[in-house]
């Protein structure tokens, strides 16, 4: 049987929206399913308070080089080795998930944030088939029209010593993504020997990243047939994702989950849309589905 770890990083102001998705976690997966909070170490006492049998709460700095030390304010850290540029938040989370997709010993990591909620029942067969892990991958959809993409795919070759190719490139971008640790950690392994340097150095080091890229990137243009993706190869992301910055009202919330897929497991309503929390929480109660 196959063993699958969930990984969250989180922090305060997410906690209500973390304890919502580990009680869907509780509610729609086996019990050999462990979900794995990674959190600041001024955060431990508070997601403490979700620590139990299937709830590992891990202080974030186990998962970061030494070198990396935060500045007053916490909003950005340095890498003593190279205090310049500073380490950006998001910069630092995605290291947080491949350092600790890296140590996972379960057969496949499923990278959950904390805006996601499970609505439909999930196993570690969901994500892993004929002992090939899910890769999600949308051919031919990176283009001009996604700038900030286009930057992620360079910069990606770049760390893996991968020749430049001019666009379009395949998404790797979802908000449900599943990897296998053994990749990542040859992943890992790829970007130290092409940078000469540690592999949290190297990235920490870039203004712009992206972790699902990265991933893509390897598993498509280095690792090739040796993953064997393409039979279990998807352009589905499971989840049905709500991605705009506005708040979603009550009209709005019900158009939105009236639009959920048979095949969706997952919701996503973003953090950053500051939906109220009393609706999305009342909405997802009364979702009824088959």
């Amino acid at each position: 049987m196959s063993r699958l770890d969930i990984i969250t990083p989180s922090f305060a102001p997410d906690f209500d929206r973390c304890a919502d998705l580990h009680r869907s976690v509780l509610a729609h997966s086996p019990d050999a399913i462990r979900h794995h909070i990674i959190v600041p170490r001024a955060d431990l006492a508070l997601f403490g308070q979700m620590s139990g049998p299937r709830a590992v709460i891990h202080d974030e700095s186990d998962f970061l080089p030494r070198s990396f030390r935060s500045l007053p304010g916490g909003k950005l850290s340095v890498n003593l080795r190279r205090p310049f540029p500073p380490l950006r938040g998001w910069i630092l989370q995605q290291i947080i998930k491949l350092s600790a997709a890296a140590r996972s010993d379960a057969d496949v990591v499923v990278l959950v944030d904390s805006d996601i909620q499970f609505v439909r029942p999930f196993s570690a067969d969901t994500f892993r088939r004929d002992g090939v892990v899910r890769f999600y991958r949308k051919p031919d959809e990176v283009d001009e029209r996604l700038p900030r993409h286009v930057i992620w795919h360079q910069v990606a070759r770049s760390l893996l010593g991968v020749p430049a190719a001019a666009p379009p490139y395949s998404d790797y971008v979802s908000s449900l993504l599943a990897w296998d640790p053994a990749v990542v950690r040859r992943l890992l392994a790829r970007v130290e020997s092409v940078t000469g340097r540690r592999w949290a150095d190297a990235i920490g080091a870039k203004l712009h990243f992206s972790e699902w890229t990265l991933y893509g990137v390897y598993v498509d243009e280095v690792a090739g047939a040796e993953t064997n993706v393409d039979s279990f190869s998807v352009a589905d992301t499971l989840c049905h994702a709500y991605w705009e910055e506005t708040p979603l009202d009550e009209r709005a919330m019900q158009e939105f989950l009236g639009a959920i897929q048979d095949r969706d497991i997952a919701v996503m309503i973003s953090a950053k849309s500051r939906t109220p929390t009393p609706l999305r929480r009342r909405a997802l109660a009364d979702l009824s589905l088959a």
